[in-house]
């Protein structure tokens, strides 16, 4: 099976724009000596530039198809919003759409998709990102409307009204529709209690209804800066004709001065720190007929050597079927449970593990609740083996690189590791890290963040 593995994958790199494919060494699940952990050793050819106002492009030549995939990553997404203003990252993702001054309103999709194209973006609590995916002739139009959006952004107030009610209607599909969205929104809020993360990324109903268009347009002049941006070009492209243009079309924009102090500030203002009363219990009403709960327990940034052992942790424990708590509360003769998941999400400054799930009929919540925190308690040794540990490594092995047989999956695999990391090189390291982490450190970061009291249940159903 790991001899079909490596040549599948070694397949897929060869039809994207990787160029080395080494043999993957592998350890035998039973036994603890002998051969390494898998690993796939790839090369990703990248070209960057650094532009005088500060903006950073990054290039992979693929030649195969003429198409190219186009990433604009902006370093700026919830945490830098302040009560009054949540929701404007997102908001400003909604009305980036409407392009600018020079091409007018409604052109920026029409272009895009008329050219037989498609573009989307997405926002989260660190960063925005906006990409499209065209045929290669129009990279130099596709690059003008992006300095025509962020030079010129309309912003107009009619469109500024509908955007703040479509944004209105997709948080209560979201959020005040659905259990799980509330669970979600409430372990954000609760978890993160006083620091950047907690603030809603979608932004507060309150705040949504009342925040200004100019606030906005005041937080998108700070922040939509070339020096706070990273553009990720991936297709069939020659990279010195991708630096003129840009270079043409955005050396004229002036880098936001002092910006780094400016979001230096902002953090320190509030800062990580968990809160003190982290330990509670919450409960919500909701529309599920049995108790869904998430058990969220206090977490890592990214990057550290101790997170990378919580990510192992967490999918050895509560991700597929084959997983410990799976096998403990889903799959038993005496189940207790409609399914199980565990999840470490690790942020820029900081993280939350969290254990979630739906009970199933004429389960008791507190029964349950007890047998939970024991199972939790007893899998720091019986939920990690050397089996479990090397399942997880094939698994995260073929993840990182499945999305590397398109344009759009190379962009944004060293797009985010250059804006997470500081370094779109960071790939090569990231197998070894994990590979190089023992079960005995897995346990030990299991004791460390759950085997505690410190963590918080939130509860929701229809009962309450």
């Amino acid at each position: 099976m790991m001899k079909n593995l490596k040549k599948l994958l070694c397949f897929m790199i060869g039809m994207g724009s990787l160029y080395a494919c080494s043999q993957m060494k592998t350890k035998d699940a039973d036994s603890s000596m002998g051969s390494e952990n898998p690993e796939l050793k790839v090369s990703i050819d990248v070209k960057e530039r650094t532009l005088s106002n500060g903006l950073k492009i990054l290039v992979v030549e693929n030649h195969k198809l003429p198409i190219f995939s186009y990433y604009t990553y902006f370093k700026v997404g919830g945490k830098y919003e302040s009560p009054g203003i949540t929701g404007s990252s997102h908001l400003l993702e909604h009305m980036m759409f409407k392009g600018g001054k020079k091409y007018g309103d409604k052109v920026f999709d029409k272009l895009v998709e008329g050219n037989g194209g498609r573009n989307n973006a997405y926002t989260t609590n660190d960063l925005t990102v906006y990409y499209q995916s065209l045929p290669s002739e129009h990279f130099e139009v596709m690059a003008d409307l992006e300095a025509d959006r962020i030079q010129n952004l309309l912003l107009e107030k009619d469109s500024f009204e509908k955007e703040r009610k479509v944004v209105l209607e997709e948080r209560r599909m979201r959020y005040e529709n659905s259990d799980r969205g509330k669970l979600y929104l409430k372990m954000m809020k609760e978890v993160f209690k006083g620091t950047p993360y907690g603030l809603s990324v979608i932004g507060t109903v309150p705040d949504l209804k009342t925040v200004s268009r100019d606030q906005v347009w005041d937080y998108f002049k700070k922040y939509y800066a070339p020096n706070n941006a990273v553009i990720v070009i991936v297709g069939n492209v020659k990279a010195d004709d991708v630096f003129d243009t840009i270079d043409k079309k955005f050396g004229g924009i002036a880098a936001v001065k002092g910006l780094e102090e400016t979001k230096k500030k902002h953090i320190e203002s509030m800062g990580y720190n968990f809160r003190k009363d982290f330990k509670q219990r919450i409960q919500l009403k909701g529309d599920s007929p049995t108790p869904t709960f998430t058990l969220a327990y206090k977490g890592l940034a990214i990057g550290s050597r101790e997170a990378f052992a919580l990510d192992l942790l967490s999918s050895m424990l509560g991700d597929g079927e084959s997983s410990y708590f799976n096998q403990r509360f889903v799959s038993a003769k005496k189940a207790t449970l409609l399914k199980i998941y565990a999840a470490n999400y690790t942020l820029q400054d900081s993280g939350v593990l969290f254990i979630g799930g739906q009970l199933l009929e004429k389960v008791n919540l507190k029964t349950f609740e007890k047998k939970l925190r024991s199972e939790i308690k007893a899998s720091c040794e019986n939920g990690i083996s050397a089996r479990a540990l090397q399942k997880v490594l094939n698994q995260y092995m073929v993840s990182n690189l499945t999305g590397l047989d398109t344009n759009e999956g190379i962009a944004r695999f060293i797009g985010d590791k250059e804006v997470y990391y500081g370094d779109y090189n960071f790939y090569k390291k990231e197998m070894s890290i994990y590979n190089s982490i023992t079960i005995d450190e897995v346990r030990d970061v299991c004791r460390k963040y759950l085997a505690t009291d410190e963590n918080m249940l939130i509860t929701i159903w229809n009962k309450h």
